[in-house]
């Protein structure tokens, strides 16, 4: 399956208030190499393992493959997981055609807030809420799999 999705930076907290749905999610990688990376998530009470593939030039698709395993399974394998381990919340809020997906990070990551928005096609057009900042789709640095490696607080 191709994921297509836009990555942008929160200027405040107000989201917050406009949020549906709040869950923790604890993730670490096995592999992090930009051409195949392998995540494992444990998500509110679910885990999972996801396999994403190189994105496209503008960063916004890639292949993503993502399957449900069992909690135990899950925390079993985050044990083999590469250092540095992400820990945050992520927030869940519709606005029109589109839901956002807004992660407040912990840990060595504190003080970063990403919203994310998957489309259904790179040039579809969606509400961009007060709170929505900067565009970083694209930059790699603000992977998941990047800020396990060189976390927020190091930049």
């Amino acid at each position: 399956m191709i994921e297509i999705e836009r990555k942008f930076l929160v200027k405040d907290l107000s989201f917050k208030s406009e949020a549906v749905k709040n869950t923790k999610i604890v993730q670490g990688f096995i592999s992090d190499d930009p051409e195949r990376t392998v995540r494992i998530r444990v998500k509110g009470n679910q885990g999972f393992i996801t396999i994403k593939g190189k994105s496209n030039k503008s960063g916004t698709s890639r292949f993503e493959w993502e399957k449900e395993i069992s909690l135990s399974e899950a925390e079993a394998l985050l044990q083999l997981c590469k250092k540095g381990v992400i820990d945050k919340v992520r927030y869940e809020i519709p606005i029109e055609n589109v839901v956002y997906e807004v992660d407040e990070f912990f840990g060595d990551n504190k003080g970063l807030i990403v919203a994310e928005v998957e489309l259904k096609e790179e040039n579809q057009v969606f509400a961009k809420p007060n709170w929505l900042g900067e565009e970083v789709t694209g930059q790699i640095k603000y992977y998941n799999s990047q800020l396990s490696n060189k976390p927020f607080n190091s930049w």
